[in-house]
């Protein structure tokens, strides 16, 4: 039985509290994680705080960018640490399967996503920094035609508190390393299998140990590392996040409630765009903030709506070693079930429809080699004001919301992606200005696909950095006579 340790300051630490690691499909314990208390958790961030100026005067961004590319292919490839044991790749893909339900192939592609950003870094950077000169960082300003540029860090230490609903996640806080920002996580109970072996992987490609810190532990450690963090992440659904939403230092991650929005030019049309649609709710088994949870039309929806239905329908569940897996597991049948009720609950509340119901008769919840799965599902509603229009769930489900546009408009939402699919350039002048919308797509583009040189869920370098005002006196006139100064206004130093 493995046992994962706390990771102190990238040093192993066994702690004697722990929580059990069992596999989904029988409940047999395959290992246990080492769990840190809030004093452990307050200790070890006044230390990094202590020493986080030398770690960032010790090492220039360059050289993390070079570690970043360095681990991408240890992270993809080699063995490493898991606590007692050592994981490859396949090792690690078969525990992050057995408590989290993930499919291994689904695992294997967010696994290429996260070496991605690790070997893209520096477009990563350049994007979130809008090609900000690294020396403004390493040095603390810089100077381009005359003018002065300097930014401060914001934190000491970032935190972050991580789910368990999909690896790929954990590429949003990996730029804090590359931004010479230490980290503190607390991974999800589930899901300690990423974190930790990023953590190796930057560790073994020669990131300063005390950048590195992993903390498992229980609600009062998580909010002892949001409190004494200067900067942290916080992950989880809506009621999770709504706790902390008048804090700035904590950026949230909560339910995406992403969209597909057809305008009236393109509604009558949007068959032609129905594989788009299917990528944006069932890619990575619908467990994304990115993918679309509602699909907004000011007319043809409930047509629409069926042809939906129909190809989502037809996705089945799979055992989670299949090389075709397409959905994920739940934690148990009973979670399912009670998702499932969840759902009809408010169908019937709405006056709502299920529409996959005609291609799926046996219903929304299946099990498959001791494993529950709930099933794609498609609903409709012609009311955009119903809870109907804004559920959100941990798997394939959207709502096919039928409205005139402007109503719909009106109704929008909070949005982290929005694919636009329009001519209408008054539409999309709306669209663009509307500060309910965070990443917006113009024309055929799915919601789950990203730009990763654009921010991606909140900017993480304003979060870590923010700019401040920096002048210079200007150098005395080599020949001044005695007693007179040229005048330079305004250059306080």
């Amino acid at each position: 039985m493995i046992h994962l340790p706390v990771l102190r300051r990238g040093e192993p630490y066994r702690s004697l509290s722990t929580l059990p690691l069992r596999d989904l499909r029988d409940g047999r314990q395959i290992g246990e994680l080492g769990l840190a208390n809030p004093g452990l958790i307050a200790r070890d961030l006044a230390l990094t705080a202590d020493t986080a100026r030398d770690l960032q005067d010790s090492i220039p961004c360059s050289e993390l960018m070079a570690i970043c590319r360095r681990a991408a292919d240890i992270f993809l490839h080699q063995p490493l640490p898991a606590g007692d044991a050592v994981h490859g790749p396949e090792e690690y893909l078969r525990h992050l399967a057995a408590t989290t339900g993930m499919p291994m192939a689904m695992g294997r592609r967010n696994m290429q996503k996260i070496a991605f950003v690790l070997r893209e870094m520096e477009r990563v950077v350049a994007g979130l920094t809008r090609d900000l000169p690294l020396a403004t960082i390493d040095r603390g300003w810089s100077e381009t035609d005359g003018r002065m540029l300097s930014f401060r860090r914001t934190t000491d230490v970032l935190g972050a508190v991580l789910p368990s609903n999909s690896p790929g996640v954990h590429s949003l806080w990996l730029p804090a390393i590359a931004l010479k920002i230490p980290l503190a996580l607390k991974p999800g109970r589930q899901e300690p299998w990423t974190p930790l072996r990023i953590g190796q992987a930057l560790l073994a490609a020669g990131v300063p140990p005390a950048m590195i810190g992993i903390y498992p532990t229980d609600h009062g450690g998580a909010a002892e590392l949001l409190q004494r963090c200067g900067r942290s992440l916080l992950f989880g659904d809506r009621s999770t996040v709504a706790s902390w939403a008048s804090d700035p230092r904590v950026q949230l991650h909560g339910p995406g409630w992403s969209k597909v929005l057809f305008g009236a030019d393109t509604a009558s049309t949007a068959s032609d765009h129905l594989d788009l649609v299917v990528d944006s709710v069932a890619a990575n088994g619908g467990r994304s903030c990115i993918n679309a949870s509602g699909v907004w039309m000011p007319s043809h929806g409930r047509q629409f709506g069926l042809e939906l239905a129909e190809r989502l329908a037809s996705i089945t569940a799979s055992p989670l070693d299949h090389p075709e897996a397409r959905l994920a597991a739940a934690p148990s049948r009973d979670a399912a079930e009670a998702q499932s009720a969840f759902v009809d609950a408010r169908i019937a509340k709405a006056g709502g429809e299920d529409l996959t119901a005609r291609f799926r008769p046996e219903g929304r919840v299946a099990e498959v080699d001791g494993c529950a799965f709930l099933l794609p599902t498609v609903l409709y509603t012609d009311d955009p004001t119903a809870n109907l229009a804004q559920t959100e769930l941990l798997f394939p489900l959207v709502t096919v919301v039928e409205a005139p546009q402007e109503t719909l408009l009106e109704n929008l939402g909070p949005t982290l992606v929005l694919s636009l699919i329009s001519d209408d350039p008054d539409l999309k002048r709306q669209i663009a200005t509307d500060r309910r919308v965070d990443r917006l797509n113009l024309g055929a583009l799915p919601t789950t696909q990203v730009s990763w040189d654009q921010p991606h869920e909140g900017n993480l370098f304003h979060h870590l950095y923010e700019q401040r005002a920096l002048q210079r006196s200007a150098p005395s006139p080599v020949e001044a006579p005695e007693g007179e100064v040229e005048s330079q206004g305004g250059n306080a130093a």
